[in-house]
């Protein structure tokens, strides 16, 4: 699918949702004219099959067949698109807590792993990338080597870049905000391109 068809597809299920009259509150407080649902990708089979063969794609063409030992979701979103992409390519799977449990074993990292096996992590959304680059930290601190990140969707905000970069880590988005406002692909109405351009301008200002 193209970064187009995929935007398709999540707002005929409403997992790109756009208000431009009532703002949606982020988890960080952020007032803004976009709100991302991407959980509810798992109550449609033939999307979520989708989505994990496009993400087993990018893993191809980013990282090579050979390099990848495991696929690690964070926790929550990433994990059930890091286990149907761990099925698809017959891998290990592993998520990361945001926090150590504080009971039994205490881990924060679920499942096998070893130092020296490389990783993917795989997120639905990334705006400023600071959840899952806690999460890529928690991995290198074992010694594991994260190869890079994989999402759904990527605000494509400088801090999120710029984070990336000094963690020296790539990130790859199947689709992203640019192709949302792109006015050729007719996906918002005019007004809506522009208040939503302007929103991430004002991200970008921040």
């Amino acid at each position: 699918m193209t970064k187009k068809e995929i935007l398709q597809k999540l707002m005929a299920i409403k997992a790109i949702n756009i208000n431009t009259t009532e703002l949606y509150t982020w988890a960080s407080g952020i007032k803004s004219p976009i709100y991302i649902d991407n959980r509810l990708i798992m109550s449609y089979p033939d999307l979520r099959t989708a989505i994990a063969k496009e993400f087993v794609n990018l893993i191809h063409e980013k990282f090579g067949d050979d390099k990848v030992t495991t696929i690690f979701g964070t926790a929550t979103a990433g994990i059930p698109h890091a286990m149907l992409v761990a099925n698809l390519m017959q891998l290990p799977m592993g998520y990361v807590r945001g926090s150590k449990k504080d009971h039994g074993k205490q881990n924060q990292i679920e499942g096998v792993y070893q130092a020296g096996d490389q990783v993917i992590v795989i997120e639905d959304l990334i705006s400023t990338g600071g959840s899952v680059l806690d999460v890529a930290a928690s991995l290198q601190s074992v010694g594991v080597k994260v190869l890079g990140v994989l999402a759904i969707f990527s605000y494509q905000l400088p801090n999120a870049l710029n984070n990336f970069k000094k963690m020296n880590l790539n990130y790859y988005a199947l689709t992203d905000l640019d192709e949302l406002v792109n006015p050729d692909h007719n996906l918002l109405t005019f007004d809506d391109q522009k208040i939503v351009l302007n929103f991430k301008e004002e991200l970008n200002n921040k």
